[in-house]
């Protein structure tokens, strides 16, 4: 069953997708990094949500983190395009259709654990508005 893009189930389900992936596992341990989405533009209005990892777990979250290391600012048709795979990250921010705040050097840094949390959410079963 389809879970809601930006939903409390939505956000659970990516952790759990994440924390079931053989190659996630592989490249998180000993990581503390976290990455806050805000969203603007939705169905539902402005949003935000949070993704990491800590001791080689993923966690996911609406709302804000309390101190992220990254944020990334978004519209909503763009994230959405992120969350299908239409769009890489890098490219649109190299695109300007997002913004970056934050430690870019930690991006760079942890950019195969990233590209991990991104592959392993691709099967989720997700409905858009």
């Amino acid at each position: 069953m389809a879970v809601k893009f930006l939903s409390e189930e939505w956000a659970a389900a990516m952790a759990d997708a994440v924390n079931g992936d053989e190659n996630f596992k592989s490249v998180a341990g000993g990581i503390s990094l976290c990455v806050q989405q805000d969203i603007t533009g939705g169905p539902d209005g402005d949003t935000s949500y949070y993704m990491g990892i800590k001791d080689g777990e993923a966690f996911c979250g609406i709302g804000a983190a309390e101190n992220p290391d990254l944020t990334v600012k978004q519209s909503y048709e763009v994230a959405t395009q992120i969350a299908k795979g239409e769009l890489n990250l890098q490219n649109a921010f190299m695109q300007g259709q997002v913004q970056v705040q934050g430690n870019l050097a930690i991006a760079m840094q942890y950019q195969p654990q990233l590209q991990s949390l991104e592959g392993a959410i691709r099967d989720v079963d997700v409905a858009y508005d």
